[in-house]
């Protein structure tokens, strides 16, 4: 079947591969990762780059004062596939009376054990945090929603959800 000679070839063959492979990964690491060895040698600039900024602070009650509750309405249809207004749950609760309603409350709708267990009530500072970033404000909600970006628009949903009490 194999002699001697060819199997100490295979043998041979494989355990040099193995080294190469063992002394490649040795040397990658060494080149690559210089942070182990002192300074770097060059350092590329690229826009953007530094440190993030913060995030800019909103004064929710100012965006509240000039606040469109018609404008609002027009905002509201992104929400409108998945919640109602007339007091029936759709995919998602109701959200006639939702401002100074307390968190995960209506009756009946079954809600992701996140918003489930928070406590307090949908302050306009609550929901302006929930409709910027619903996966942020509670984590392991079940809403798709990524949330909305425009400051203004959330300040116009908010007034329009305060007028439908």
């Amino acid at each position: 079947m194999f002699d001697t000679m060819t199997l100490t070839k295979i043998g041979g063959g494989l355990f040099g591969a193995w080294l190469i492979l063992l002394l490649g990964k040795w040397a990658a690491e060494e080149i690559y990762h210089a942070e182990a060895h002192g300074e770097a040698s060059y350092v590329i600039e690229v826009e953007g780059g530094g440190e993030p900024e913060p995030a800019e602070q909103v004064d929710i009650a100012a965006l509240m004062a000039s606040a469109d509750a018609g404008k609002g309405e027009g905002v509201f249809r992104k929400c409108s596939a998945c919640h109602k207004l007339d007091g029936s749950d759709g995919v998602g609760p109701h959200l006639n009376g939702v401002v100074g309603r307390d968190k995960g409350s209506v009756a009946g709708f079954g809600y992701s054990g996140t918003l489930a267990g928070m406590e307090g009530d949908w302050t306009v500072e609550n929901l302006y945090g929930f409709l910027e970033n619903p996966k942020g404000y509670a984590p392991g909600t079940t809403m798709g929603f990524a949330g909305l970006k425009k400051p203004q628009d959330k300040a116009d949903l908010i007034a329009y959800l305060a007028n439908t009490q």
